[in-house]
């Protein structure tokens, strides 16, 4: 493995730790900060403001990727999650707390322009693998920090591997729109941007109510959900480091992507009917093996774009999963918040039966393909 690869790996690993640490303590948070116990409206407001940030500015910041190289607007999009943790480590008032999530959310092109990074650098029989590789405060203030050194690595060990694109920038290039309207004029790729939609808003669930869900049906208190979080992490980063490029060079992406899926819908509907704590941990696995169809998907979408407007796609992709982000949480906190006297455990059956949406896309996908393959 060369030495940008592992640079790369470790910004990808600690985007997703930095995520990882906000679930489980911002509902702790805001109670201390507004002394009140019913911070569900801005619990998902918090988390809908970044979301939507990165819908606005992930595309534009994908395609300055493509025009000015990956390496400067990583090393952005670094420096502003190190202000975020700041904020959330330092700050007194939730207003504060708001105005460092925009910032996270405005240059946070991590995940877009690092699959980019990964994209010039690795070939596209390899992309699947490769895209898959206790103080309230205290760890904000450990993610600075670890930010800081990660925005040191980016600059001093990760070379450009963009030429210098002598296109001249346009307002019209940077219109975050403007990619979205590029990328679904690529019709083979349309059935595949519709399943990266209903990821994306599946995907927003555990990440909403797993907290709150761990509290109120098996009483968790934050060693619980932290150790819940722990496992499904580990989980989740041996199935993609060691399944995804295994099973996708066995059985392809598309049924890889049908493997994650059913065990997405075991893991959702298993967890609803969970009548103690320690079942979720015996589900982490079925969580962890769901996690390879998402790269599976993006290496199939790669495919179709030409290497000079990775960045771009990656951008798109990023700002599509922005826009599930605002939605995902709104809705996924309502219909928790609505329906946990009723039957506590609708919001996960919701998500199992979202999967339906995924067999019209899939057979239009296997369609798109056999044609191409007939015409080719």
């Amino acid at each position: 493995m060369n030495r940008q690869l592992i640079v790369i790996l470790c910004i990808v690993a600690l985007d997703a730790v930095g995520i990882g640490l906000i679930f489980p303590i911002l509902p702790g948070l805001l109670k201390e900060m507004t002394a009140s116990a019913d911070i569900s409206l801005l619990y998902g407001v918090i988390l809908a403001l970044y979301a939507l940030m990165q819908f606005v500015f992930s595309p534009v910041l994908g395609a300055l990727s493509d025009r000015y190289g990956r390496r400067p607007v990583l090393l952005l999009s670094i420096a502003g999650a190190t202000v975020d943790y700041v904020f959330m480590a330092l700050s007194p008032i939730v207003a504060v707390l708001l105005i460092g999530r925009a910032i996270a959310g405005i240059t946070s092109a991590n995940m877009a322009v690092a699959t980019a990074y990964i994209s010039d650098i690795t070939e596209k029989q390899q992309r699947a693998e490769r895209f898959g590789d206790i103080h309230l405060r205290a760890p904000f203030a450990v993610a600075a920090v670890l930010n800081a050194v990660n925005l040191g690595l980016a600059f001093f060990m990760l070379p450009e591997t963009r030429s210098r694109n002598t296109t001249r920038l346009t307002m019209a290039t940077l219109n975050p729109l403007a990619p979205m309207r590029w990328a679904f004029g690529l019709t083979m790729i349309l059935p595949m941007l519709g399943m990266f939609v209903l990821f994306g808003l599946i995907g927003n669930i555990p990440g909403t109510v797993w907290v709150l869900y761990g509290q109120d049906k098996f009483q968790w208190n934050g060693m619980m959900v932290g150790l819940s979080l722990a496992s499904f992490g580990a989980w989740h980063a041996g199935s993609q480091a060691f399944l995804t490029g295994p099973l996708t060079a066995r059985f392809g992406e598309t049924r890889t992507i049908v493997l994650g899926i059913l065990s997405d819908v075991v893991a959702f509907v298993s967890i609803a009917l969970a009548t103690r704590g320690w079942m979720v941990f015996v589900l982490a696995p079925f969580f962890a093996l769901s996690g390879v169809a998402m790269p599976a998907l993006q290496a199939l979408m790669s495919r179709e774009v030409s290497e000079d407007r990775q960045g771009e796609l990656q951008g798109v992709l990023a700002s599509l999963m922005s826009l599930t982000a605002i939605v995902g949480p709104l809705i996924g906190t309502a219909v928790y918040f609505y329906s946990r006297t009723r039957w506590i455990g609708a919001v996960w059956i919701l998500g199992a039966l979202l999967y339906l949406g995924m067999i019209p896309l899939l057979v239009a996908h296997r369609r798109r393909a056999t044609r191409a393959v007939e015409e080719g």
